[in-house]
């Protein structure tokens, strides 16, 4: 007896399902529109080919034909876009109100006109006539300054002394420092009063004013 109430009670919410149902298929069945057309351009009315034609928020779209023609599934209300490499997009709405389930159109696309700056081509220059501009080119002074400064030796030598040294160059160094201890291991090392490449370096310095105070 139990049982048979349970199905009683199914079976009416059951039907009620169902018909609630069918009548939201129905509803978007009849919202359901079938649109065509065409796409020229506006001025020569010639078929313009592969235009893309995007439902938007939808994800959904097509191309047209070489004769321009197009076909797609849309629903009513939805926005449809039409755009095409040299043309201004275009948007059309599908009537919500709308009688029946097919929408023709004939959409017409204006050219969009984007002018580039003059560019000039010139043929690559010779040899000669590169130098011939390189010695001639003017080169203002205070550039050339610059180029003084940064190749003056005293700066370079005070941006040597400043900047630190990379991975690489310590890695020269310690390599340096060890290979010099390795051979002179179990002996006195040489000292550099008696070396005269050392003497010939530390004149070159004494003339330069490595040793003045700053």
């Amino acid at each position: 007896m139990k049982r048979f109430i349970q199905h009683i009670i199914f079976i009416p919410a059951l039907l009620f399902f169902i018909g609630s149902y069918a009548q939201n298929a129905g509803g978007t069945q009849d919202s359901v529109i079938q649109l065509y057309g065409v796409v020229m351009t506006a001025d020569s009315l010639d078929a313009i080919s592969s235009a893309s034609v995007i439902v938007e928020n939808k994800l959904r779209g097509t191309f047209t034909n070489e004769h321009g023609v197009f076909s797609i599934v849309v629903l009513k209300g939805d926005q449809v876009r039409f755009s095409c490499v040299g043309f201004k997009d275009r948007v059309i709405s599908i009537p919500g109100n709308l009688e029946g389930n097919q929408y023709s159109v004939i959409q017409l696309m204006v050219s969009d006109t984007a002018y580039l700056p003059a560019t000039i081509l010139r043929p690559r220059p010779s040899k000669a006539q590169f130098e011939r501009d390189f010695v001639n080119t003017d080169v203002p002074a205070d550039q050339l300054e610059i180029a003084r400064q940064n190749n003056n030796e005293a700066t370079r030598r005070a941006l040597i002394a400043a900047l630190p040294a990379d991975g690489r160059e310590a890695v020269s160094s310690l390599m340096r420092q060890n290979a010099q201890k390795y051979t002179y291991q179990g002996q006195v090392p040489p000292q550099n009063i008696f070396n005269p490449f050392a003497w010939a370096e530390f004149i070159k310095a004494w003339k330069r004013g490595d040793y003045k105070k700053k």
